[in-house]
């Protein structure tokens, strides 16, 4: 064996150039046998290139070759990391072989030895997963425990990630995010592991994006971005850091780049087969292509997401709403919030549900949708679900004709999205808010709302909704609180139309088009097609 190659490879390791470290290991090993303590450096190396199949390997061999040196502990932590790997894979057979041959080789430990906290944390990580914080909690808190008497820096942060998780999923976001910030100090300050700062970085990204807390999102994918900067070779964060980015570039209106670094997630991910990120690229992408009105492609891309495990919906369902398939967006949102129950996967549902509501003339779904949400939001304390709640509750009130309400509440709505730097959203509630003042006759300041609005539109590229015209969407109540759908099916029956022939205008069914009517008769205090006919005139609606 050459002790240059051996040499190059731990100096390599030291400096974290880890594609210069994984060539020179597999070098070494090929001159021969490599001792435990390198490879487990080639099992680290091979993961954090993404060599997935050598890295399972290296570690395999590490495990055995520590557990016959007569150190149980560390061929323990090889079979921890081989497990969670896999898991992390998809590879739940495999991965949980692996932990129950580490608890096995524990039980030659003494009961209290560092190890017995690693093996907390996949039991306490499928104790979160089957809804059970408060016995996840357990076990992370026992972790951190064993980790800080130890001086095992890794375990520590592990244990005290998985505590913060945990208070979060109970109800205690502010306990949580104390605890994922104090995890996060050890990642900032270099005490622990590249394998576990990968693996924290993400999971407290993921969990500040399920609380909606977009500036802690904001702020450690920016750090986490530093960190894979500082290590080009590394493979296996690289994706999901990117598709973040992707969402927080689009929530800021950049949606150029946001798009472009979805592009790169995707081609970077290519590498990495089997890895779940795939599936929430291509969701993201899809979101971006459908509010710039590429429909088609946007379609392509929810079905692929789906190919890889990741829900399509809601964004889906507000496709066929973009697409004037109204039927088939409500159809998909009600079987979808029936479905899902997990208050963080539920409220992007019901914000998505509460739109599509009042487009199909079912403003009492989208009241119910929008209370759940306001519970989430407050359960959270999250400043942009607060933002969603009043967007949404300021279209409910335009619909039911309070105009005077709807104005003040969207006034509020537009002013959170500026303040959380969100363009899109908040242009979108200048349009409703836009509405509310024509109804209130206040033509100077509706004018003024409406183009400020459709030129912020214009800019991002969000053609469809820039092109919204006066008689599309909830977005456009009209007289005596008439939708923007039913202003629509009004304009056609003074036209002459049947109810047959308005539904294929309007891409919805028969049955809905008798129920907008109904909802107008309701709204107009009319009895008849000819009432409604002559009330459309009157009011200058054709």
């Amino acid at each position: 064996m050459s002790d240059d190659l051996l040499a190059d490879a731990r100096e390599a390791s030291g400096r974290q150039a880890w594609a210069d470290a994984y060539r020179a290991l597999c070098a070494a090993d090929e001159s021969g046998r490599l001792g435990a303590e390198d490879l487990d450096r080639l099992g680290v190396a091979a993961h954090l290139t993404g060599h997935v199949e050598t890295a399972g390997v290296a570690w395999a061999r590490a495990h055995r070759a520590w557990y016959d040196d007569g150190d149980p502990g560390r061929a323990v932590r090889c079979a921890f990391w081989l497990g969670l790997t896999l898991m992390e894979r998809g590879e739940h057979a495999r991965g949980g072989g692996w932990f129950a041959r580490a608890r096995r080789v524990l039980d030659e430990c003494p009961p209290d030895r560092a190890e017995q906290g690693y093996l907390c944390l996949p039991r306490s990580l499928q104790a979160l997963a089957g809804g059970d914080p408060d016995t996840a909690y357990a076990g992370f808190e026992r972790a951190a425990a064993l980790g800080a008497r130890s001086g095992d820096a890794d375990l520590s942060a592990l244990g005290r990630l998985g505590c913060g998780q945990a208070l979060v999923a109970r109800g205690d976001p502010a306990g949580g995010v104390a605890m994922l910030d104090e995890a996060m100090l050890a990642v900032a300050t270099g005490e622990v592991s590249p394998l576990a700062t990968g693996t924290i970085y993400c999971a407290v990204i993921i969990t500040c994006h399920r609380m909606f807390d977009v500036g802690r999102a904001q702020e450690w994918t920016s750090v986490l971005d530093q960190w894979c900067a500082a290590q080009p070779d590394l493979r296996p964060y690289r994706g999901q850091c990117m598709v973040h980015r992707s969402e927080l570039l689009q929530l800021r209106g950049h949606w150029t780049e946001a798009l472009a670094e979805i592009e790169r997630a995707r081609a970077h991910l290519a590498d990495l087969p089997g890895d779940p990120a795939q599936g929430m690229a291509l969701y993201r992408q899809a979101d971006l292509l459908r509010v710039r009105g590429d429909y088609d492609r946007a379609e392509l891309c929810y079905r692929e997401a789906g190919t890889w495990g990741h829900p399509v919906h809601p964004g889906l369902a507000l496709l066929r709403l973009a697409q004037g398939r109204v039927d088939d967006a409500i159809g998909a949102a009600r079987r979808v919030a029936e479905e899902v129950r997990d208050p963080s996967d539920r409220a992007p549902l019901l914000a998505a549900y509460a739109e599509i509501a009042l487009a199909a003339g079912e403003p009492g779904e989208a009241r119910s949708a929008v209370a759940e949400l306001r519970r989430t939001a407050a359960r959270f304390d999250s400043p942009y679900l607060r933002a969603v709640v009043d967007q949404a509750h300021g279209g409910i009130l335009l619909a039911e004709g309070d105009a005077v309400a709807a104005a003040r509440v969207l006034d509020e709505a537009k002013a959170a999205w500026r303040v959380l730097d969100a363009p899109y959203e908040a242009a979108r509630t200048g349009l409703l808010l836009a509405d509310a003042c024509a109804r209130l006759h206040d033509h100077d300041t509706a004018r003024m709302e409406g183009e400020a609005a459709r030129a912020i539109l214009r800019r991002l590229g969000a053609a469809p909704e820039a092109g919204r015209t006066g008689e599309r969407g909830p977005a456009s109540a009209g007289g005596d609180g008439l939708t923007g759908r039913e202003l629509q099916v009004l304009r056609r029956v003074a036209a002459g139309r049947t109810n047959r022939q308005i539904a294929g205008d309007l891409v919805i069914s028969e049955h809905t088009v008798r129920r907008h009517l109904q909802n107008i008769y309701a709204k107009l205090g009319l009895g008849s097609r000819s009432g409604a006919t002559a009330y459309a005139y009157e009011h200058g609606l054709v």
